[in-house]
């Protein structure tokens, strides 16, 4: 009988130094304890230097970084921060990381801190890349509804007064006219909704009521036999929005996984819509066009186990007529972007060969709304 001798495992430090992304290690005052090879690339300086300094001498006395750490330690939790600057006079001004900082022992004595350089301009672009793309459509859709509405209203009138007096071959072509200018008319109706940018009517709602009413419509469209499951934590706060559109949000995100369900040819049994929400402490992201960061800690996640979105599609899936419908216009998921933007919250896609996750996050309502009277008005339509 051969007996194999167990394998050795590698020391420590080279699973660290193994890691693509800097990693460094805090000990209960805040001193740096260990680093990884990629650390000492990132702040270009030698491990036994970086080992005899504490983490304040690295980064800004200001600097999220320092924040992240000390809630780490008073939370005992893990915290995400998106886009966070690095930026000192060794390592120059437009160094950029996502960060996650973690517990390490007993009552957060050690502090573990991943800085994530190769993923800032792939989740930048997925936090701020569809809001522009809504702000632009906006100034589009305003500039298609003054330039083209009038003309239109023209033309059909034109072809109703020739209708009368054409032959029966040639009425088809105006009523064809008619037809087509009907529905660019109807295409920029659609788009006239981006450039309302008037301040939103917000109440209190509990989310999972927005949600409840949305699964309710997806099976009135798409019958009875739609398996919709859900995982909800009960326990989420309050969100400040507008009821109808956080309604048209999510019914347009599960009528899209509904649809990916078909199209993919998944069986009733095996096809599953899936809602989700969570609350996320941690999650930080900087508004656009300011140094403000602010906290979106409800997630909400509609995911479906259908056939993905193609990779070349994804990074513009929330841009307007961007669709991989045969019959989509592409306006679906740009509307859902704005609504989101409009309520202060973010919005992004994860997709895999098979399924796909769009994950909504919003913030919180404020303390000082959170009364019994506004929040009983807050559920009510």
């Amino acid at each position: 009988m051969n007996v194999q001798s167990p394998v050795a495992l590698p020391a420590p430090q080279l699973v660290l130094d193994a890691l693509p992304d800097p990693l460094v290690v805090l000990d209960r005052e805040d001193r740096i304890c260990m680093v990884n090879s990629a650390a000492e690339d990132f702040f270009q300086v030698g491990a036994q230097v970086l080992l005899r300094h504490k983490l304040s001498d690295l980064v800004p006395f200001s600097s999220p970084v320092l924040q992240s750490v000390r809630q780490v330690r008073e939370t005992s939790s893990v915290v995400n921060e998106y886009a966070v600057g690095m930026g000192t006079p060794r390592l120059g001004g437009e160094r950029t990381v996502d960060l996650q900082t973690a517990p390490l022992g007993e009552d957060a004595q050690f502090v573990i801190m991943l800085l994530l350089r190769r993923s800032v301009a792939h989740k930048l672009g997925h936090q701020l890349s569809h809001q522009g793309a809504a702000r632009s459509v906006s100034g589009m859709a305003a500039m298609l509804a003054h330039e083209i509405k009038n003309p239109l209203a023209g033309i059909r009138g034109a072809a109703q007064l020739l209708e009368p007096s054409v032959t029966d071959s040639d009425r088809v072509l105006t009523r064809l006219i008619c037809d087509e200018t009907d529905r660019i008319h109807k295409l920029v109706d659609q788009m006239e909704v981006f450039s309302d940018e008037r301040p939103l009517e917000r109440k209190p709602l509990n989310i999972h009521v927005v949600l409840d009413h949305v699964k309710k419509l997806l099976r009135a469209s798409h019958g009875a036999s739609l398996s919709i499951r859900e995982e909800y934590d009960p326990s989420l706060p309050f969100v400040l929005g507008n009821f109808d559109q956080l309604v048209q949000v999510f019914l347009n995100l599960g009528k899209n996984a509904a649809e990916a369900l078909q199209q993919g040819g998944r069986n009733s049994e095996s096809a599953e819509i899936l809602f989700t929400t969570a609350f996320r402490p941690g999650i930080k992201l900087q508004v656009a066009g300011s140094t403000e960061r602010v906290s979106l800690p409800l997630e909400i996640c509609v995911s479906d186990n259908g056939p993905g979105i193609s990779e070349d599609l994804l990074p513009h899936i929330f841009e307007p007529f961007v669709t991989s419908k045969p019959q989509g216009r592409g306006l679906g998921l740009a509307l859902v972007a704005k609504v989101v933007r409009d309520h202060g919250g973010t919005i992004e896609c994860q997709a895999g060969r098979r399924g796909t996750t769009f994950r909504t996050l919003l913030p919180m309502i404020a303390p000082d709304m959170d009364s019994e009277d506004e929040i009983a008005g807050g559920i009510q339509r």
